[in-house]
């Protein structure tokens, strides 16, 4: 009896066609990511202009944005520009510089997220507690929510990390590194627009 085998077909005519789609899929994924974010911005603006609250937005007590989180800001724009130098040695085929700079990267984003934990507690200390006001509930969660896609980006992370310790990556062939770094700057894009809406929202 003859055994039926079925043969694969590559829907891609080679490796650069494949890491095109695959990037675009990136993109896709990235835009559903700054769409989360853009919903919850717009949400906390809404409640912010709203008139008829029935108390104040900003609860007594709280002093303004905590300063730690424009050191934490510096060290998730730094984690960027050191994420794209991590990319760039890759493709000049510098696998050791690579290394370096993702072992950078992961550095500063522990840097930020301890200091957007010392930004918490700062506000727990002024008794701007999660239940107290809109202001305080729209501030844990807009930070613990890019806080949450920082820490799932470790996972990505810590595996281009890994690999290029092994020299895994090539000009040819960097495609866990351009997706890392994709992901990495949109958070610091929307951290960056985190950062302006909550700022702006303590002064109108």
């Amino acid at each position: 009896m003859a055994i039926k085998t079925q043969t694969f077909i590559d829907p891609f005519e080679g490796t650069p066609q494949r890491f095109a789609a695959t990037v675009l899929g990136m993109w896709v994924f990235l835009v559903v990511v700054a769409m989360l974010f853009l919903g919850a911005i717009m949400g906390y603006l809404v409640v912010r202009v709203n008139p008829n609250l029935e108390a104040p937005f900003i609860p007594e007590g709280a002093t303004g944005l905590p300063v730690s989180l424009v050191f934490s800001t510096i060290a998730l724009m730094a984690s960027s520009y050191s994420m794209h130098q991590a990319t760039r040695h890759v493709r000049q085929g510098r696998s050791q510089e690579a290394h370096w700079s993702m072992s950078i990267t992961m550095f500063l984003a522990c840097v930020f997220l301890a200091l957007q934990v010392v930004a918490w507690v700062t506000l727990w200390r002024q008794n701007v507690l999660f239940g107290d006001s809109l202001y305080a509930w729209s501030f844990y969660v807009l930070t613990g929510l890019h806080a949450l896609h920082v820490l799932a980006g470790f996972v990505p992370l810590i595996r281009v990390w890994r690999k290029t310790a092994r020299g895994g990556y090539s000009n040819q062939h960097p495609e866990g590194i351009v997706y890392c770094e994709m992901y990495w700057h949109l958070l610091g894009a929307i951290w960056l627009a985190l950062y302006f809406t909550l700022w702006l929202g303590m002064r109108t």
